[in-house]
């Protein structure tokens, strides 16, 4: 591999962790006999498969020269940064490459922005369009979408990528216009149209012929920054659900504002990143994916922010211990999912076991519920009435779960201890 080559990988690959919207695919593609690789696992970089594997793909950016100047990016134009810039041919050779060394097994690629949306676009395309049909690579890609690209572009790049992706990055227009100034809203709006498009016709067309090629079978996801600007949890969350209302839209990723550019005054002065914050987002974002919750439960107007001292489930059940206590042998699914402790999995082996024997607090152990949380939320054969968060009082449930470890030897009835 050329020197030239080596450097060119270590400027744009640190240009590229900045993006995290790649960390699942949803994707299966087999190893066929004519080609090479394969997508056949459930995550994407750095992920683990639902046997364990983990696989990692090549994350990297075909050039960080940009002619934009937005603030909050490390790449922006009036950065003093070394720039580089890979060829089509060097970045499908290099991938090629570090398949075959068994370093990677898929592909997510980025960039900036050279001369105009459309020109960057046509020749990540043609990284991808070299790798499918010239090499006959068979494992992941994930396209970054380009702000402002052509349909004709989108829809080529749907035919080879598994998943596109276009970043909003900031979760106002008002804010987005104050820190990227050269984006719109609607630049990222209508290349995220002419995805779900694609998708949706794809979709059609093989409903009635079986061979129809697929386009972009993963989806698409976005990306929004996290701290940057002054918008609350709630209005985060509230964009996200309608996000997830578009039938194409499968992941929005959050990512922790990272002051790379300290001397713009437009920005927070943050010493680091807001990880608590980012990590509850996306606790609540999978409360609305896979437990029945809309956003206005979870950051309602009068809380509009994230506890940082607790999850996001537990807040919303200390809010309304009118909903509790729930019989675990008697509540529905939709009830048990709400339950501090229960999981989706726990709460489909409560469903499925209470059919053949009233359900203890032993077995509830069993089954994974996490005891801890769930004995303030719930009654069944063993747990008293007296222990629940309406006795207790909520304040009190608070103070017992946030307790330092050295402290939680203490029993709140004198019958449950925290252990």
């Amino acid at each position: 591999m050329k020197a030239t080559v080596l450097e060119k990988l270590t400027i744009l690959a640190e240009s590229a962790r900045y993006d995290v919207s790649c960390a699942s695919s949803g994707m299966t593609r087999k190893h066929r006999a004519d080609g090479i690789g394969n997508a056949a696992g459930w995550g994407i970089c750095h992920s683990f498969t639902a046997d364990g594997r983990c696989v990692s793909l090549l994350k990297i950016m075909l050039t960080n020269v940009c002619i934009f100047d937005c603030a909050y990016c490390i790449n922006r134009r009036s950065n003093d940064i070394r720039r580089a810039t890979f060829t089509p041919d060097e970045l499908t050779e290099l991938t090629i490459e570090f398949y075959r060394r068994n370093y990677i097994e898929g592909l997510f690629l980025s960039s900036g922005i050279v001369r105009n949306p459309d020109y960057t676009m046509e020749r990540m395309v043609r990284v991808a369009r070299d790798l499918r049909s010239v090499h006959r690579f068979n494992g992941y890609i994930h396209l970054k979408s380009i702000p402002g690209a052509s349909r004709e572009l989108v829809a080529e790049a749907g035919r080879y990528a598994d998943r596109l992706s276009v970043n909003i990055e900031i979760p106002t227009e008002r804010n987005l216009k104050l820190l990227a100034p050269d984006k719109s809203y609607d630049s990222i709006y209508r290349p995220m149209g002419y995805i779900q498009q694609g998708v949706l016709q794809s979709a059609e067309e093989r409903s009635r012929f079986r061979h129809a090629p697929r386009f972009a079978p993963a989806g698409q996801s976005t990306q929004m920054i996290v701290g940057a600007t002054d918008e609350s949890d709630r209005d985060i969350l509230l964009l996200s659900s309608a996000l997830y209302d578009r039938p194409t839209m499968k992941r929005v990723y959050y990512s922790g504002f990272v002051p790379v550019n300290p001397y713009d005054k437009r920005l927070p002065a943050l010493d680091k990143a807001p990880l608590v914050r980012e990590n509850r987002l996306y606790q609540a974002d999978w409360l609305m994916r896979f437990y029945g919750f809309r956003a206005e439960e979870i950051a309602d107007e009068a809380t509009p922010r994230l506890d940082l001292e607790i999850d996001p489930k537990l807040a919303w059940a200390l809010r309304h211990p009118e909903c509790f206590p729930v019989d675990v042998n008697r509540a529905e699914y939709e009830m048990l999912l709400r339950v501090p402790g229960i999981g989706v999995k726990s709460a489909r082996l409560i469903v499925c076991s209470r059919r053949y024997r009233s359900l203890t607090a032993a077995a509830l152990r069993q089954i994974g519920v996490v005891m801890k949380k769930a004995q303030y939320f719930v009654t069944c054969r063993e747990l008293p009435s007296a222990a629940t968060v309406n006795e207790l009082t909520p304040q009190e449930v608070r103070r017992l779960l946030t307790a330092p470890k050295s402290r939680r030897r203490e029993t709140d009835t004198g019958q449950l201890t925290l252990f």
